[in-house]
């Protein structure tokens, strides 16, 4: 059995609540992520913060009209204002077929990988596609050349 150990991200990007949601975007823009669990300084996972939350909490700010009042807005919002908070999350032991029925089946992006009470690690629906991608590729080296056939 394939364990989500064997696909998940190490290590993952994260921030705490005290962090601002500037710090988010940044991250976010930075690293090309969709996804930033919220930690405390001993790495237990407290919230998830992700682009969704990001641009509903951006489109709250209707009144603000000029870049300066956004950076303002931005850098005054702390993720713990905003973070989901008793997120679902995931063993690294795990059966990965298990843990994309749940992701699929809850429409949820990502899986925060906990071990011990602590994060170690993010599945994202992205490494899946990266699975899908990779057991397509391994059924295309079997395939039989066309014209030819197996007695």
């Amino acid at each position: 059995m394939i364990t989500l150990s064997e696909i998940m991200t190490e290590h993952p990007f994260t921030l705490g609540p005290e962090n601002s949601l500037k710090q988010a975007i940044d991250l976010m823009g930075q690293e090309r992520i969709r996804h930033i669990p919220v930690v405390d300084d001993e790495e237990r996972l407290l919230g998830l913060v992700t682009l969704s939350d990001v641009l509903a909490s951006c489109e709250s700010k209707l009144f603000v009209t000029t870049r300066d009042k956004e950076e303002e807005f931005t850098d005054s919002v702390h993720l713990g204002e905003i973070m989901t908070r008793n997120v679902a999350w995931v063993d690294p032991h795990a059966g990965i077929k298990e843990a994309a029925l749940y992701l699929q089946r809850h429409k949820y992006g990502c899986l925060p990988i906990v071990e011990r009470g602590k994060l170690i690690g993010i599945v994202t629906d992205s490494d899946f596609v990266a699975v899908a991608i990779n057991l397509l590729e391994i059924m295309a080296e079997r395939e039989p050349d066309e014209g030819s056939f197996d007695l």
